[in-house]
């Protein structure tokens, strides 16, 4: 499939601070992407800079042939964006806002109505059409806020964080409406707390920190970064912790073994499984008894504490903040 996005030797600075370090990459057309990383590794300055908001310090970036540097309003009409905040009018029906921001688009008002009543119907709101939006559940207000970023028919649509504060039926249903934009061809960029989200989701994933790609590829080739085996999680008792610990990480192939409490991870490649039960007869001949043990594979999880050193934070909503303040909206609207 031909690249909807590419992007080369990306660089912001922000007076001596460098919010993104010459980072490359492409998006195919009708891809789920994922742009994952911790506060402040410059996901947001990077979305900002492929929505127009901030001119890069060097590099470029081009979305459906565009330079967005030369053609920003153009490239804008392209580009849907549903911020992490559901932003939506309380006060006015589920109608009233996709009106208004059709019109943001300079959508003439016949095929505005034609559009409005489409995304009524894919948000399943057609009997609430008329109800105002301040009446909704969260998960109602967030297919309206789903469907009004999509009101102009973008080719690339921006997600950040679309599950956030959603219940586990909601994410699920918001899931299935993301995996429909890649069946009708929209490029999806996500960005999410969740990782099991992004390994649900996601074609490819990018994993972002200091500014910086960490990794990029399918989540399978992100969690062979890991391991090519499986993770084994031994317990013992606390007070027993650091003695398991220092006999496991004697095992030179074993040596990067973790504790935490009583609990001890260690990556386990497929041709030393076999010293594990040596390991166990080693602790329980030291008097250091095994609570339990379980195994599992390699999960997105593992991959960003492996990469960035910390695991996926809560992000504070200053990322809204900074689309919201900017105004943006594609095509004439305000920058």
């Amino acid at each position: 499939m031909p690249n909807i996005i590419e992007i080369h030797d990306l660089v912001k600075k922000f007076g001596e601070l460098t919010a993104v370090d010459r980072i490359s990459f492409y998006v195919k057309k009708g891809e789920i992407f994922g742009l994952l990383g911790p506060n402040g590794a410059g996901k947001t300055t990077t979305i900002n800079m492929m929505i127009g908001l901030l001119r890069p310090t060097s590099g470029s970036i081009t979305i459906n042939g565009l330079d967005i540097s030369r053609h920003t309003e153009e490239v804008k009409s392209l580009i849907g964006l549903m911020t992490q905040e559901t932003v939506v009018e309380t006060d006015l029906t589920a109608r009233q806002n996709l009106e208004i921001f059709g019109r943001l688009y300079h959508i003439p008002r016949q095929e505005l109505g034609k559009r409005i009543d489409a995304a009524l119907s894919d948000a399943d709101l057609v009997k609430f059409a008329d109800a105002k939006a301040g009446t909704f559940s969260g998960g109602m207000q967030r297919r309206l806020e789903l469907v009004k970023s999509m009101i102009q028919e973008p080719v690339v649509l921006i997600l950040d964080e679309p599950t956030t504060g959603l219940d586990v039926q909601n994410r699920v249903a918001m899931w299935k409406r993301i995996r429909e934009l890649r069946e009708r061809g929209v490029t999806v960029i996500l960005t999410t707390q969740y990782l099991e989200e992004a390994d649900e989701l996601c074609d490819r994933i990018a994993i972002i920190d200091h500014g910086r790609i960490m990794a990029l590829g399918t989540a399978i080739e992100l969690k062979s970064l890991v391991s090519k085996g499986n993770i084994v999680e031994l317990t013992v008792r606390e007070s027993e912790g650091e003695a398991a610990h220092k006999l496991i990480r004697s095992v030179k192939s074993w040596s990067h073994a973790t504790l935490s409490g009583g609990t001890i991870s260690v990556q386990i490649e497929r041709e030393h499984a076999r010293e594990m039960l040596n390991m166990l007869n080693t602790l329980q001949a030291k008097g250091i008894k095994v609570l339990s043990i379980g195994m599992h594979m390699p999960t997105m999880d593992d991959v960003f504490l492996k990469l960035t050193g910390s695991s996926m934070r809560d992000t504070t909503g200053a990322q809204t903040d900074t689309f919201v303040r900017a105004g943006f909206a594609g095509g004439k609207a305000r920058r």
